[in-house]
């Protein structure tokens, strides 16, 4: 069993080689859903009131995520604090969960690839534990089309890509492939194709 990285800017395309990734065989392990089960979690949600107040719930007690991005992303210091915070509450219960599935999956040397699909991989340290690096590439004009398919804020956009572009540092190259996400879904499966031979030695 193999544990590869998914390495790429925001827009890039890594969700959709997650996709299909798995579609070939691979699991992947999806930081963002289980970021967002986290915040589902009672001590999560009174962390979380506890430092951002409870204009952060809707009316069922859910997590309103939108408000807070709106709360964590942008220019201030104090909007730089507060992500920092929320960090704090929720990333160490991501990393837990994740360190659990990578284990299971290794004592059971099953299946055959693991895809660690986390936003900041790299910067967040979970490199060191993959064989392999996959480099999901972009043309610029796309990928900023993608983002500004997302509708966010001038300011939270800005504030996200600046988050990549903090403590990021070239994916070792000796143990990273490149692919290519820029054009159609059929020239991106296509790519992902062959990367997954070169993965399992087809």
């Amino acid at each position: 069993m193999i544990v590869v990285g998914l390495v790429g800017r925001i827009g890039a395309g890594k969700s959709t080689v997650a996709r299909l990734l798995a579609a070939h065989g691979a699991t992947v392990v999806d930081a963002d859903r289980i970021a967002h089960e986290t915040l589902e979690e009672a001590d999560v949600v009174q962390a979380l009131v506890a430092r951002f107040g409870p204009d952060v719930l809707d009316d069922a007690g859910r997590v309103r995520r939108a408000v807070l991005a709106g709360r964590v992303f942008g220019p201030t210091e104090a909007q730089a604090a507060d992500l920092r915070a929320l960090e704090g509450i929720v990333h160490p219960r991501v990393r837990r969960r994740i360190e659990a599935l990578v284990a299971a999956a290794r004592a059971a040397d099953s299946p055959r690839v693991v895809v660690l699909d986390v936003p900041l991989l790299v910067q967040a340290g979970w490199d060191t534990i993959c064989e392999r690096l996959l480099h999901v590439e972009c043309v610029e004009q796309v990928r900023q089309a993608r983002i500004d398919a997302r509708g966010w804020p001038a300011a939270q956009r800005d504030a996200r890509e600046r988050a990549w572009e903090r403590g990021y540092r070239p994916p070792d190259p000796a143990k990273t492939l490149r692919v290519d996400a820029s054009g159609d879904p059929t020239y991106t499966a296509e790519n992902v194709g062959r990367i997954w031979n070169v993965l399992v030695g087809g």
